[in-house]
Parts: C-alpha cells; structure tokens; sequence
C-alpha cells in the first residue's frame, strides 16, 4: 500500500479545524488514487491463466502451442508490473528483460530487471534495450513477447538511430524538459532519433506475437505516445519532430548528429517510422490496463464515501501549470463563494498532465507549481485545500509527489518573510514549500498514470 508518509505533518500545518479537515480528506483521496492503480493489482485483475490459456481481455493465447514467452518493457512501474506477471505466469516464461529506474526494490526470479535512467537516458538503459532487441529479434513465429509498457519508458528504453550518441539525446532530452513541451511533442521527437520506440520493436520482433501491457501516463491513451510507441504504429513523422523543435525554439541548439537524422528523414533518405499499414502490426496485441481515469475516479469513490459531493471534472487535463493552478483556485473560491459548479461539502478532481517552461534557476515539478500558483489566489478561505501530486511519488527533478496548500498559506509565507511571487517567477516552488512543510512525500510509487489534483470545500 502506498501512503503519503508525511501526513500528519501535512494535516497539522491546517490552522483552523475545517482546514485540517479539508487537509486530510485531500490527502487521503489522493492515497486512494495511487493505491487504485497499483500495478500488480491491475494485472492480476486483466490476466487470467487457466488450463495452459493465458487470456487478457478478448485475447487468448494457448501456452502448450508456444515454444518460447519472452518478457520485455520498461517503464516506472515496470518492476511492479514484471513481479505480477511473474507471479501469474511463473515456469512458462523462457527469459526477459525490462528496464526500470534505478534502485528499482523489486525483485523476480526469471526475468532480469534492468537499472536505467530518468527522465534523461544513459548507457546503462542503452545496453537494456539493446539486450531487449536482442530477445525480440530472435523470438519466432511460435513464440509471444509479453511487452510492459508504462511511464517513464521513453527514457528508460533509449536507443540512438546510427550516428547519435546517448550523451547528444541526453543534452536534447534536457533541453526539450525545460522547453514547455507537452510529452506528445517531446516523443514525437524521440521516436525519430530512435532505432526502438516508434514501431521499430514492433517490426523487428516479427514474425513472433506481441502481448503489449499499456500502464498509461499520456492524456487520452494516445498508444503511439505512451513509452513513444514501441509496439505500435507511429503517427507522427520526421517534418513533425523538425517542427516541434522549431517551435521551441531548439533547432539550431539541437546537437548536429541529430539535426542531421532528422534532415535526412525529411529528405526520405532513411527509412520513416513504421505506419500503420505494416505487416508487423497484425502479430501485436495493445491493451490498455490502467490510466489516470482509473485514478481520478478512484480519488472521488473515496470522497463520495465521506459524504462529499464530488465531480471530476476532467481526467484530460492540460496546459501551464502555474494557469492550472489560477484556475484551480478561482474554482475553490467560486465553490466558497456560491457553492457552484458544486455544493460544500465539495471534492473536484481534476487529472492530466500539465508543463512547466522553466525560465528561473529555482527547483520544483509541475504539482508543486500548481500549487504555488493556486496558493496565490486562494486568500483567506477556511475549509478549502488543493493538493496535487504526480502519481509515481516523483514531482520534476525532485524527492517530493506534489504540494498541499489553503488559505493560509500566503499568510504563513508572510509571516516568514517569504515572497512566493518570487519563488514562482524562479521556478523553485520545491524550496517555497519545503520551508512551509507543505510539500507532499510518498517516494516511489511503483506506478505511473500523470498526475491528480483535488479540490476540497467544506
């Protein structure tokens, strides 16, 4: 079970009685959401053997006519989703290898979990996912690859087309992190720079079958984004990654190894990404077995149970954080002021991923941001809380989930003669709240479906 580890702090920090009340029900709805998508939970729940048939939704695949399952992937909760079909599938796996994180404290027995890096890429998940194309390319025609698929697999699993380096993707990786760029434009750039993401798996594990596993953390479910597609067609195409980068601004700062692969792709001097009238897509199954949705619902099952009035209102959400986080608050102020869009006792939830253009030298991840933001506009209310959090436990290059604020935490900042508009302008909502206490802590969830904020009004 996950659980915010820092929450009775986090409760005490409320100064009124409605406030701490707020505090909790926020935190502890959170909680519910993290612990709905559990990894091992969900697949236990999608994948059933029986008789030496594994079934997975309407797909059938009957064991005693494979030669060989072959485990592969990569993702933040890819330890926890390989522990599972460990557990279902045991002696009938042959061998496999996902990347995860480093330190990654899961442990199997068959197939090799891979320590990697994120959110930029190293050697260490380079050599991963060339062993994981190893296995794909020898798979037969009587053979399934089992691929785990989750967030966080676009950097774990690199693997640099001909004539890029790892350290040129990671300069560009860094660069695209602090651009604004939403994750669909920043993998629409990594599948082309890649020899794996982007179908390429797909079409070198042909002609084995292909199980792929989906733990989504892209908005919408979009298959070709999330872990940048791997196993699945790409709809994106050389002209759109060259676009992406122009429209940042990144083009002439983007290492020439790179510039060049794109340049020849739009010159249709090496091959494009694979589209979706490619054989190899007829041997893959996709299936999507969590996503923020499962989280956002979860957090208001829980509210609902403690006689709130909850709404979700979007499980799509998008856009800067720090106008998320104004929106956020003239939401809780509306709800104080005339109990619309909801009456008190209210719980909205909101979930999506939004994006941060860092412009200061400050710390901090986009929940932190939008609570920063939202802290500036929620003044003097009693009993209304946002808190947001990014469900794998890591908010940006940070230790902490998210932030936790209310109407008094402009005041409390005060107070210490601490001026938040500053923080904010610098991008260091991270050092803002750690001296307020506000910042949130779970460590490493094990999952990893974007992030869920929460709106409490009593």
């Amino acid at each position: 079970m996950v659980s915010i580890t820092n929450k009775k702090q986090l409760v005490e920090n409320g100064e009124t009685r409605l406030d701490r009340e707020a505090r909790t029900l926020a935190l502890e709805s959170l909680e519910s959401a993290l612990n709905a998508v559990d990894p091992k939970r969900i697949l236990k729940s999608k994948l059933r053997l029986k008789n030496n048939v594994l079934q997975a939704n309407s797909y059938c695949f009957n064991l005693k006519q494979l030669s060989n399952v072959y485990v592969i992937g990569g993702g933040k909760a890819g330890g926890a989703m390989t522990e599972a079909v460990e557990q279902i599938l045991g002696k009938h796996i042959t061998d496999g290898l996902v990347n995860v994180p480093h330190g990654d404290k899961h442990s199997t027995k068959i197939v090799k979990l891979h320590g990697a890096s994120h959110p930029v890429p190293d050697e260490a998940g380079v050599e991963g996912t060339r062993l994981m194309l190893n296995i794909a390319e020898k798979a037969g025609k009587d053979d399934l690859i089992i691929c785990l698929i989750s967030g966080g697999g676009s950097s774990l699993m690199p693997l640099p087309r001909d004539g890029i380096s790892i350290s040129d993707k990671r300069e560009l990786t860094n660069l695209l992190l602090k651009s604004g760029a939403t994750i669909n434009e920043i993998n629409a750039v990594r599948k082309h720079i890649s020899d794996f993401k982007g179908g390429w798996l797909a079409k070198k594990a042909r002609p084995a079958r292909v199980l792929n596993l989906i733990l989504s953390d892209v908005v919408g479910d979009p298959l070709d984004f999330i872990a940048s597609g791997p196993t699945v067609p790409d709809s994106t195409t050389f002209d759109d990654a060259i676009n992406v980068l122009r429209k940042y601004g990144l083009w002439k700062s983007t290492p020439n190894s790179i510039r060049k692969v794109l340049s020849d792709g739009k010159k249709r001097s090496i091959p494009e990404t694979p589209k979706a009238d490619d054989e190899a897509f007829k041997n893959v199954c996709n299936i999507v077995v969590g996503n923020n949705r499962y989280a956002s619902l979860a957090t208001c099952k829980y509210l609902k149970t403690k006689g709130l009035n909850t709404l979700l209102l979007t499980a799509a959400l998008e856009g800067e954080a720090r106008h998320v986080g104004t929106t956020l608050a003239s939401i809780a102020c509306e709800v104080t002021a005339s109990g619309n869009p909801l009456a008190k006792p209210a719980g909205i939830v909101l979930g999506g991923e939004t994006t941060v253009k860092v412009t200061g030298k400050g710390l901090g991840g986009r929940n932190q941001e939008i609570a920063l933001a939202t802290a500036l506009k929620m003044r003097n209310t009693d009993g209304a809380v946002v808190s947001s959090v990014s469900t794998d436990g890591v908010d940006g290059p940070t230790d902490a989930a998210g932030a936790v604020v209310d109407g008094k935490t402009l005041t409390r900042a005060t107070e210490m003669r601490l001026v938040p508009e500053k923080f904010l302008a610098e991008n260091d909502s991270y050092h803002l709240f750690s001296k307020l206490n506000d910042l949130i802590f779970t460590g490493p969830t094990g999952t990893n479906v974007n992030d869920v904020s929460v709106i409490i009004v009593l």
